[in-house]
């Protein structure tokens, strides 16, 4: 088992909750190309509608989560380019018992985090409820729970905003499938502390024609302008507004500050202004690849008469367009580099925090075992008759590059007593394609599957199989910047066999395909199988 941990150096699991120990080096993408200067996308894994603030010299990030669990991640950073995951704001989606099942695409919506009083605010819309609040001193330990501040179905994309004498706003779009309009920005008084709205609120911009489906607003005041950045004309292909008033309710003047320009950056799609103490003004905003999701880009940003350009402007119209490359932001120090936790050796005495589910998790659903270095997944009984789309407790992390290679050790430990009991590794999204060991009448069989329109009732359907000896195996899964993916496995560690037919990833509902591990069993008894994980890792294509 020591010899285990020594072989994996990468992965050392309490760096996400602390920020004492030596955090990891993904094998797979570094943004910090150790020149001083830093490439895009910094974060190249699905941070959705990133948002990011500053207190002192530190910097911290979180993201859409939709219904994976714990939701609204938060990263931390020293220079805007190195970044970890230190903690999760939400430990569990309410109501509860309606998120103990998978709500693909509901849940968690484009939230803002803020430093305010000495305290980290985090606002987020749930399509289906309103607008919500948490709150911390402490953003790598527990937030409150939180607090309805605006009810309504349809409000998303909140952000708020502190201005002279505390007097407190709270901007926020419109979500069409739910609110029946969309392309509206609206700003409503917010009492002192932040918890309710006070009055009615105001439209103070109709993007209807120039900017349709002008979302994700930001408020920030300078110079005596209150600004709103907002991206508009749709994710894959829109571009960056930014709207300024002296006057908070408006009326608003318009401008197109970044744009795709001739880069292959698509989008390029909502995001964060945020400042160094050295003076410099960046921007966090994100890019849709896809099955990859939405990856995270850094922008230089400068004003100009008052009004921002964002990345670089070579023609000099005022509309930016996103850099590849560039130099580091100006901190004074240069930093260590650091990236999130993707493998995982299962050491610790908990979960990290790479790790979502598709729902709200039950307790006994995985139990780790530091002393053993192994993670067990218990099986959960499941009500699905065609697919994995349903099933809740997908243990799951994003794609952490454009390619790379997952392998997992497990030993799967059946019910002697439940045919049909299964695990195994699962890309998931939309489509979804796995490996599957599976106890049956013959012993344990282990088969490539895959699953086309898994949330359109897709049926699962087996590509082939063959029959294991042993219950101890490595399963492995090579993604490619395709978003191919070619499956196998081995029974000693080094020597691997392709199994099955090449598969293409798929985004899931609002989020990039995610790769991990399930545990499930057909029948409600009372009790089940388990399989051990021994470890996860990540690492260059071979």
């Amino acid at each position: 088992m020591i010899m285990k941990k020594q072989l994996f150096f990468c992965f050392i699991q309490a760096c996400l909750i602390t920020f004492s120990i030596q955090p990891c080096i993904s094998q797979v993408w570094v943004s910090d190309l150790g020149n001083g200067n830093y490439k895009n996308p910094v974060l190249f894994a699905d941070y959705s509608d990133p948002d990011v603030c500053r207190a002192g010299n530190d910097y911290y990030m979180t993201a859409s989560s939709f219904n994976c669990i714990p939701g609204l991640p938060v990263l931390h950073s020293k220079d805007l380019v190195n970044w970890t995951i230190i903690g999760a704001a939400l430990p569990k989606l309410t109501p509860e018992d309606a998120f103990s099942r998978p709500q693909h695409g509901n849940g968690v919506w484009a939230p803002a985090i803020r430093y305010h009083n000495k305290e980290f605010y985090i606002y987020y819309g749930d399509p289906d409820q309103g607008i919500f609040m948490t709150k911390t001193k402490n953003p790598a330990g527990e937030w409150e729970t939180p607090i309805l501040v605006k009810a309504g179905t349809g409000l998303i994309d909140p952000c708020p905003f502190w201005d002279d004498k505390n007097q407190a706003y709270l901007v926020h779009g419109f979500a069409g499938s739910r609110a029946g309009i969309k392309s509206l920005l609206a700003i409503n008084r917010l009492s002192p502390d932040g918890k309710e709205t006070v009055g009615s609120g105001k439209i103070v911009y109709d993007g209807h024609g120039v900017d349709e489906t002008i979302e994700g607003p930001k408020l920030y005041k300078r110079n005596g302008y209150y600004y709103i950045f907002a991206p508009a004309g749709g994710v894959a292909t829109g571009w960056q507004v930014v709207l300024r008033s002296k006057n908070i309710f408006g009326p608003y003047e318009r401008r197109i500050v970044m744009a795709q320009g001739n880069t292959p950056v698509n989008g390029p799609h909502q995001g964060a202004w945020v400042d160094t103490k050295t003076g410099e003004d960046w921007f966090i905003h994100f890019q849709d690849r896809e099955a990859f999701g939405r990856v995270v880009h850094l922008q230089p940003m400068l004003w100009k008469n008052d009004w921002p350009v964002i990345g670089e402007d070579p023609d000099g119209d005022g509309c930016g367009q996103p850099v590849l490359t560039f130099r580091k932001p100006g901190v004074k120090q240069v930093y260590p580099v650091v990236t999130p936790a993707e493998s995982d050796e299962f050491s610790s005495a908990r979960l990290g925090l790479q790790w979502q589910w598709h729902a709200n998790p039950m307790d006994w659903w995985s139990v780790p075992d530091p002393a053993k270095g192994v993670l067990s997944l218990y099986s959960v009984p499941t009500d699905y008759n065609r697919n994995l789309w349903g099933s809740p407790n997908l243990l799951l992390q994003k794609f952490p590059a454009d390619s790379f290679v997952v392998t997992a050790k497990i030993t799967f430990i059946p019910s002697p007593n439940i045919k049909g009991e299964r695990t195994g590794l699962v890309v998931m999204g939309l489509d979804y394609a796995s490996l599957q060991l599976e106890n049956t009448d013959y012993g344990i069989v282990l088969s490539q599957n895959e699953c086309l329109k898994a949330g359109e009732n897709g049926i699962e359907k087996m590509n082939v199989a063959v029959r294991l000896e042993d219950n101890t195996v490595y399963l492995r899964v090579k993604v490619q910047a395709d978003a191919s993916c070619t499956f196998g496995f081995s029974r000693d560690g080094e020597n691997f066999t392709p199994l099955g037919n090449v598969f293409t990833a798929r985004p899931g509902k609002w989020i990039g395909a995610k790769v991990g591990l399930f545990c499930n069993r057909p029948v409600r008894n009372n009790d089940g199988g388990r399989v051990e994980v021994d470890w996860f890792r990540i690492q260059p294509d071979f």
